[in-house]
């Protein structure tokens, strides 16, 4: 086996109030909520049918397979998401359920290692006839992923086994030799993890395989279609862009080292820059790291929102170009925002630099969670920045944004995937590498960690992000020197950072964003950071047309909107004054206790209108107070208007 830097981080628990109280929502409402979701057994909810799928492609049940050719993934990242959680909270009975599931999927598998119920059940010879739109491998590299983590959680190999006898098939029928399929998948996923298999198991076929996914991707004569042609399919592709030509939404109209903008469909993108950040890592290929590094200049730089949101369009779930980042009609899908910080993580093992971190941390503080309510038991698809609910019930341009949050989906990526984040967030802490110790996240914990050969304890002591102070208290097994690099967040100014109470110079020992300690460190040493948590005004760049003159309000990590529950209807006609003052103020009985912002505003006099449509007066202002409460948290309460970006005066 090979051992992995994720082996190494295996006893970090979650003591943060903020996240620990999320993952408590994963393990006691949302995996069994989800359970019964792909059991069917949710009144009024979609149906999903993923479970009875896998019975009739066992032969334990009869009937036809129903559902999204993608149905499989759903059960897979419910397998991921209970495999993360009995790493933090062991439940036998949990437990012996997603075994008795796993028994399922490998009595559903076919002898020559084949696993895909729509390809057993509904067409059993189409399979690899259209990986364009098909989704065979994007379902494989899901139940891959949950294989990976089960096995590093329990030590249980079943479903690794199957899954590798699942990826030695596809290794027959893909690659470059003769007979084989020169190939890749319309959806990415399989390419991230196939790394993940090659990393538990040391089997260099499987980067192979990943590599292979990668470099034929947008090569000519380019393979979809060759394989459009030998299916006799004369049918013109969906989607055409005037730049970059119909395969730009899978990011095929390319080679991916000529990619030098985000396009296409975003959650897509997202999977396939993250498998290109860890094939660059895992082979040293500067050529690929470069391509990333290009990527994700132009995505967090020209195609990103405030709250961590990718995809600005709905036609295509996709990026459309370079600073359009309208906020009423953006689909920003919860899926985009997890997959953006699956690639911030993995851009950090190629580097350490504070700019991944610092959008990784945007991304999991605002447009991840914001994807499910406070129970568990509600879902948003869509993540969009302003809402009016009489438009989206209108509107047919709006009709995907939705004023509340849903029971389940048809297509229900999301849910399952921001479970299987929530539940796996102790891994993006901290990093180990060799004698060095990253500190990415704050955030409660009581971690043991290897560094440099032996175990080093340390206690992270936090109320952030609702407060600035950070504790780390390091306890190794003996006296040693190493490095604990801490992150300066990019969007604190005046970090103050003391070890044993004695003052540091952070600009002193600051590299890419992180402040490097090297020392002879003792049992119960203290780092402690202090980072102002001002309440800011964020102005967009100005070739973001549809954020001129306005502000969003930001304190710490946390993106801020305006309710209708707090400040009435109609929130356009609300201004900012310049000179107002804002106030943080934390209110423990709301929305499970957030900070909220409190300021003088102005709102436009309606009255003065007299109910005429067009008028040449003066626009009459009256003083309001208005409160702002944390993006992830809005529509918790009674269903109304939301606004990030406010009109400033």
């Amino acid at each position: 086996m090979k051992d992995t830097e994720i082996r190494k981080l295996e006893n970090v628990k979650i003591t943060d109030s903020f996240w620990r109280s999320r993952m408590d929502v994963i393990r006691d409402e949302v995996i069994p909520y989800q359970w019964e979701a792909l059991n069917d057994r949710i009144p009024d909810a979609s149906a999903s049918h993923a479970m009875e799928n896998f019975k009739i492609a066992a032969g334990e049940s009869t009937g036809e397979f129903y559902g999204f050719v993608f149905q499989d993934s759903d059960v897979a990242k419910w397998l991921e998401a209970t495999a993360y959680s009995l790493e933090t909270d062991p439940n036998p009975d949990l437990e012996k359920t997603a075994d008795e599931v796993i028994d399922l999927i490998g009595r559903a598998q076919q002898k020559n290692g084949y696993l895909n119920t729509f390809f057993s059940v509904k067409e059993p010879d189409g399979k690899w006839s259209n990986l364009r739109d098909q989704h065979e491998m994007y379902c494989a590299g899901h139940m891959i992923e949950a294989a990976v983590a089960y096995y590093q959680v329990t030590g249980k190999r079943k479903l690794l086994d199957i899954m590798c006898r699942f990826v030695d098939h596809i290794d027959s029928v893909f690659g470059k030799e003769e007979n084989k399929i020169r190939g890749y998948d319309g959806h990415q996923e399989i390419e991230l993890a196939l790394v993940k298999l090659y990393q538990v198991t040391g089997n260099e076929r499987y980067l192979s395989l990943s590599k292979l996914f990668i470099d034929e991707r947008g090569q000519q004569p380019h393979f979809f279609d060759l394989e459009k042609e030998a299916r006799h399919d004369d049918k013109k592709f969906w989607w055409d862009d005037a730049e970059f030509g119909p395969y730009s939404y899978h990011q095929a109209h390319l080679p991916v080292r000529e990619q030098k903008e985000a396009v296409g469909h975003a959650v897509r993108a997202m999977y396939m820059y993250t498998a290109m950040a860890d094939l660059a890592k895992e082979t040293g290929d500067e050529s690929l790291k470069e391509a990333t590094e290009t990527l994700w200049e132009n995505v967090t730089q020209k195609q990103m929102y405030i709250t961590g949101g990718v995809g600005s369009q709905v036609f295509g779930e996709a990026f459309s170009f370079d600073y359009d980042l309208p906020n009423d009609t953006c689909y920003t899908e919860t899926c985009a925002s997890i997959g953006l910080v699956f690639w911030a993580n993995r851009m950090l093992n190629l580097e350490k630099n504070s700019k991944y971190a610092d959008v990784m941390e945007r991304a999991l503080y605002n447009g991840t969670i914001s994807g499910m309510d406070l129970s568990g038991k509600k879902f948003f698809y869509v993540n969009p920045l302003e809402v009016h609910p009489k438009s989206s019930e209108k509107r047919h341009d709006k009709g995907h944004v939705k004023p509340i949050r849903q029971k389940w989906y048809s297509c229900a990526c999301c849910p399952p995937n921001l479970a299987r984040l929530i539940a796996s967030i102790r891994r993006y802490i901290y990093s180990v590498n060799q004698n060095e110790v990253f500190v990415h996240l704050y955030m409660g914990n009581e971690s043991e960690l290897n560094i440099d050969g032996q175990n080093v304890q340390l206690v992270q002591e936090t109320k952030y992000p609702w407060d600035g102070q950070v504790k780390i208290t390091l306890s190794p097994e003996k006296s040693s020197e190493f490095t604990i690099a801490v992150r300066i967040p990019g969007w604190c100014q005046g970090a103050v950072l003391k070890v044993n109470d004695q003052f540091i110079e952070v600009n002193n020992c600051l590299k890419n964003g992180y402040a490097y300690l090297t020392r002879l460190w003792e049992k119960g040493d203290e780092i402690e950071l202090h980072f102002p948590m001002p309440v800011e005004r964020i102005r967009a760049n100005p070739n973001v047309r549809e954020n001129a003159g306005k502000v969003a309000l930001q304190r710490g990590p946390v993106v801020y909107c305006l309710e209708e529950a707090d400040n009435g209807a109609n929130l356009p006609i609300i201004s900012l004054p310049k000179n107002s003052k804002l106030q943080a103020t934390f209110e423990e009985n709301l929305l499970d206790g957030v900070c909220v912002v409190t300021a003088h505003a102005e709102q436009v006099d309606e009255t003065a209108w007299n109910g005429e449509l067009y008028k040449p007066i003066e626009r009459r202002t009256k003083p309001i107070s208005i409160k702002a409460v944390p993006y992830f948290s809005w529509c918790n309460r009674e269903p109304g208007e939301m606004l990030v970006w406010i009109t400033e005066k």
